[in-house]
This record gives structure tokens, sequence and C-alpha cells, in this order.
């Protein structure tokens, strides 16, 4: 856990989202937004945290409403020993560092391919690899995400080495929420 002044407690309801799929049980959480004014940025954020006095670290998504929502795999609320539905007191605080985020596949071939891409690529920052990734994992088709990666390795080859025209928070964009709620 980072240090206790930018430690910020809550209790809160595990909400099961709506749409499931094939994948385990799990919840989610979204943030008080006093408590994710508190993160250093409205995009995607890593915290320390814990759930009910059990650590983790994860990714915040943005909601789209300038605050964030935590996705509460099945192992962990087996392991804070809590259920869908129950309340549990959270703990979250900004992650001393951003951890690299993982480089899909597609992008990675793409990059590869692009030296001059690649380059700069190398030579931005974590936040803005996180933005760049975000930003292509956020299309909602096939065809636009390969547009994006082509777009991306252009703009990377040019020398951008942050992703212009992107809200990493959704609010103005409106491209990204919470998961609906289970009824």
């Amino acid at each position: 856990m980072t240090s206790t002044d930018t430690l910020s407690r809550f209790d809160a309801k595990l909400l099961q989202p709506a749409k499931l799929g094939d994948e385990p049980p799990w919840a989610f959480v979204v943030l008080p937004r006093d408590i994710s004014a508190k993160l250093p940025r409205r995009g995607r954020t890593t915290v320390d945290g814990s759930i009910n006095g059990h650590a983790f670290q994860a990714t915040l998504e943005p909601d789209g409403q300038l605050s964030h929502w935590l996705r509460v795999t099945a192992e962990l609320l087996d392991t804070a020993g809590v259920g869908i539905g129950e309340t549990a007191t959270l703990a979250v605080a900004p992650a001393a560092q951003e951890p690299e985020p993982e480089l899909p596949a597609d992008l990675q071939t793409a990059l590869a391919a692009a030296p001059d891409a690649l380059k700069t690529w190398n030579a931005t920052t974590t936040l803005a690899r996180l933005d760049w990734i975000h930003w292509i994992t956020s299309a909602k088709q096939a065809k636009t995400r390969a547009k994006r990666i082509g777009d991306a390795c252009e703009m990377l080859a040019e020398g951008k080495r942050r992703v212009c025209c992107f809200d990493p928070s959704g609010y103005y964009s409106k491209a990204f929420r919470a998961p609906a709620p289970a009824e």
C-alpha cells in the first residue's frame, strides 16, 4: 500500500454486471466521485488497494462521469470473503509507479514492422503508452481497431509521443462507462 496521506477509504456495495458472458462471476464498484478526484488522472490509473483488509493492485477504468470503476474478480471476492450484493470496505491509493501496460499482440506486430514508430513508442512515458493502448483497445469494431493501429504507427513514426484527440476519461466523448448492474 502507498503512503497513508493519499489513501482513501469508503464502503461500497459490490454490484454484479448485467452481462457476464461465459466468464466466472465478478463484481464491480464505482468509486465515489470525491475519492476518484484524489487520483492522479481521470483515465485509466493503477491503484494499490484493499477490500475488507485484503490487498490488491488493479487498474481502474474511467466511468465517463469523471470517476472510475473497479472490477473485482471472483478470486478477490473469495479472498476477501465477500459476495456480490454485499457491502465491503475498500481503500485505494495511487500506485507508487504505474506498471508497464501489456502490449496487445496486434499492436506489437505493427510496431515491429515500423521501426520509426517503435523508436518513438520506446521513448514515450508509461502513461502515454497506456493512453495509446486504451485508445486502440476501446474500438468497438475490428475495422476501427485496425485503423487506429495504423494511425498510431503513422503518428508515432512522425514523432508524436501522445495520442491526439482522445479523451481518456470518456467524459467528453461518452466512450467509457461502468458496466450496467444486474437488476
